[in-house]
């Protein structure tokens, strides 16, 4: 039986990539270590190799959070400005309790 080779460059399937916590997440902000991380639309991306994320913020947004919010609202850019960032984890929504 073959197997399919898989692509150069391509990403995996986004359930087999780890949860991350927001707290998680904040650690990777660009300041408190040197990983430079942002959420969006669940996922987070690694984006430290970026120039216009060298210190953790690119103009008013800052790493280490979940921007989803605020690209919608006022980025000039889609959301496909994330196609060249590899996704290199899931963003870990807290679960409701049902009482």
């Amino acid at each position: 039986m073959n197997t399919p080779t898989p692509e150069p460059n391509k990403q995996p399937e986004n359930n087999s990539l780890p949860e991350y916590t927001l707290a998680q997440l904040a650690l990777r902000n660009g300041q408190d270590r040197d990983e430079i991380w942002v959420g969006y639309n669940g996922l987070i991306y690694d984006v430290t190799r970026s120039r216009l994320w060298r210190r953790g913020n690119h103009y008013e947004h800052w790493a280490g959070q979940d921007l989803t919010k605020e690209l919608h609202k006022d980025a000039p850019h889609t959301e496909h400005v994330f196609d060249k960032f590899h996704a290199i984890g899931r963003l870990k929504t807290p679960t409701s309790s049902v009482s």
